[in-house]
């Protein structure tokens, strides 16, 4: 029996990370046509008669709401560790994890390149991170038009976006602490880890004694220790039981009911919804404040992903005889880089934990996280320029 059209058109929306567009659109339309009135949504309190930042909306939306979608990315790179996992093996893992090398190293040497090039690394210093994201979702559905759905360069993309992700939360917690670091009060997030896992040696199955648990001391240890509070959930999320083996990358027909999986499955529709809130938040730009951050990032993201991946997978090759997949070229090395700098949700993060100060240089920040959908607008004509053929078609071989 079909669908009924409605469903298939709510699927369609939380599927194509559609809330994400709509929300980061709407906050750009508003904030260009009254921005005193954005500013009032943004710093409007949920409780009725406080006026403690902590309250806003904003706040509520980026520590709060936004550490459910750090333990989603978690869950993937946990589930990737596992046995059978893509990057429990090295000879599975090693190209791209050395791709992911180059995704990072070569973004940040043209950022800060060029911020010494215009001679503004005081200002604008901070934003080193901004262009070493690669936002999962937009980037997989780019591959899929790309490649078409069955090409290796998909897994070999979702691969690198996984370690992408492990290495964002890193520079996240180590390089952008909200406030002077405490760590003595990571000892809560130890004492959160040690709870969950006694949750499970006694057999408790529900998610969400995990979540209002260990995952609210651990929050709050983060929040306390001055690291970045949205990443609090992280550290609890390798307690949840789990199944003994990887199902494989973003399973559709994943069947396991242990509690990791029914997390990820209860909670991936509201994400959408909560990205839809993170882009109404934080993408209200001012365009007249594009300014030197802008070029920076998208210079990052758009010259150094592609640059650092093509460069990082030749080394690998001829440096540590690492071997790409079957029918990849560096034509869809090149091709999937630029796919790659699609930074979007993540870099918009980074933008507004390097320069938290609310004003232009931050906005300039995020204007170059929102243009990187330019990554995809260049990646389908290089892709044909370079002769990627989708997985329809017979697969070109290695080199």
């Amino acid at each position: 029996m079909p669908k009924p059209r409605l469903d298939l058109a709510a699927q369609f929306l939380f599927e194509n990370s559609l809330f994400l567009i709509g929300g980061a659109i709407a906050a750009l339309v508003w904030a260009n046509v009254d921005l005193e009135s954005y500013h009032q949504f943004l710093h409007t309190s949920l409780i009725p008669g406080s006026h403690e930042v902590g309250y806003s909306l904003l706040h509520v939306v980026n520590d709060g709401l936004m550490a459910v979608f750090f333990a989603m990315a978690a869950k993937e790179v946990w589930e990737s560790l596992l046995p059978g996992g893509p990057l429990s093996k090295w000879k599975t893992a090693a190209t791209p994890l050395m791709a992911t090398l180059g995704g990072v190293v070569m973004p940040t040497f043209v950022y800060i390149t060029g911020c010494l090039i215009v001679g503004q690394w005081d200002t604008l210093g901070r934003g080193w991170a901004v262009p070493c994201a690669t936002d999962i979702a937009f980037s997989y559905l780019i591959a899929r038009i790309v490649f078409g759905a069955g090409h290796p360069a998909i897994a070999f993309l979702l691969l690198l976006a996984i370690a992408d992700d492990a290495a964002g939360l890193l520079i996240l917690a180590v390089a952008y602490p909200q406030e002077a670091l405490q760590p003595q009060y990571l000892l809560g997030a130890v004492g959160a880890v040690a709870w969950g896992l006694l949750l499970r040696r006694l057999g408790v199955r529900s998610f969400w004694v995990y979540l209002l648990g260990p995952g609210v001391l651990s929050w709050l240890s983060f929040h306390y220790a001055g690291i970045h509070a949205a990443l609090g959930l992280v550290p609890i999320i390798p307690t949840l039981p789990h199944a003994a083996h990887d199902p494989g990358l973003f399973a559709e027909d994943e069947q396991d009911h242990d509690t990791l999986s029914e997390f990820a499955r209860w909670w991936k529709n509201p994400v959408e919804l909560i990205l839809g809130l993170f882009g109404l938040v934080n993408a209200g730009v001012v365009f007249s404040n594009t300014g030197p951050a802008t070029w920076l990032v998208l210079s990052g993201l758009l010259i150094g992903k592609p640059l650092g991946i093509t460069l990082f997978t030749f080394l690998g090759e001829k440096l540590f005889h690492l071997e790409r997949p079957d029918g990849m070229t560096y034509g869809h090395i090149v091709t999937l880089g630029m796919v790659a700098a699609i930074g979007f949700t993540v870099a918009l993060f980074v933008s507004t934990a390097a320069f938290n100060e609310p004003g232009a240089i931050q906005d300039s920040a995020k204007m170059g996280a929102l243009a990187s959908f330019a990554a995809a607008i260049i990646a389908i004509p290089l892709g044909r320029a370079l002769k990627v053929k989708s997985a329809a078609a017979p697969l070109e071989t290695s080199e």
